[in-house]
Parts: C-alpha cells; structure tokens; sequence
C-alpha cells in the first residue's frame, strides 16, 4: 500500500506544481504580451483555452489525490483539530479560490477574443490571475511546510 500512496502523492505534486506553474506564466508572460498588443486573439484565446482546460483537470485530479492523501494521513480530529490540519483545510480554500479565479479571468479574456479583441480583455482579467498567482503561491509553500 505504501507504493499507491507514493504514487499518489508524487502525481499530487506534479499536477500542482504544474498547474501552479502555468498560472504563473500566464499572470507574468502572457497576460503583458497580450495588453502591449503583441499577442493576436487566436494565439491568446488558444493558449487561454489549454489553460482552461488543463485547469479543470488538474482542479479533478487534485481533488481525487488530495482527498486520497488526506483521508488516509488524517481523522476528522486531526484535520478540525491540528495546525497540520488547518494547512490542509487553507490549502482547500486556496484551491477552490484558485480554480474560480482561472475560470472568471479566463472567461473575461475569451470573452474579449470571440470579440477579436486582446489589450482591454487582457486588462480586465489580470487582477483574476494576479490573485490566481497569490493563491498558486500559497499552496505551494503550504504543501512544502507539509511535507
């Protein structure tokens, strides 16, 4: 059993890193390329659209391992009733509060492409992904304190 639960947690860290990862990139690379005009609606709103997708299914596979992982490392005491228990229950509410912020920035900048639109799009989505990045952030140092 102890290979299934490394297996888990490996993939766990993996998908978080990488979706935490290109939230970043999208807060810090793409999204000023798009409001100083040099990337086109169809380039943004392709590369909007993996991240979107690729989103809800790291938001899936996240759920499942982390449910996994809590379920067999906590109780319901340990978990309402710990510090390592509480990191665990903020990194819940920083992923739902990530995964919300994708999806309505997302949705501000596809919207703004189906216009054919980039800059005004990009402007009103990067407080979405700038706070998206905050809460990518805080999961990542919350699960390097837990390990």
């Amino acid at each position: 059993m102890a290979t299934v639960d490394t297996a888990i947690n490996a993939i766990h860290l993996l998908v978080a890193g990488l979706w935490a990862g290109s939230v970043l990139f999208v807060a810090g690379g793409l999204l000023p390329a798009a409001r100083d005009g040099d990337l086109g609606a169809t380039v943004l709103g392709g590369l909007i659209g993996r991240l979107r997708w690729g989103s809800r299914v790291a938001s899936v596979v996240l759920l499942l391992t982390g449910g996994h992982l809590a379920g067999t490392r906590y109780t319901a005491e340990t978990l309402f009733g710990s510090t390592r228990g509480y990191l665990v229950l903020a990194m819940v509410g920083l992923w739902l509060a990530m995964a919300g912020l994708i999806e309505a920035g997302s949705g501000r900048l596809l919207d703004g492409v189906d216009e054919r639109r980039v800059r005004k799009p990009a402007r009103a989505a990067t407080p979405f992904f700038v706070a998206a990045t905050g809460a990518a952030v805080g999961l990542l140092v919350i699960g390097g304190v837990l390990l």
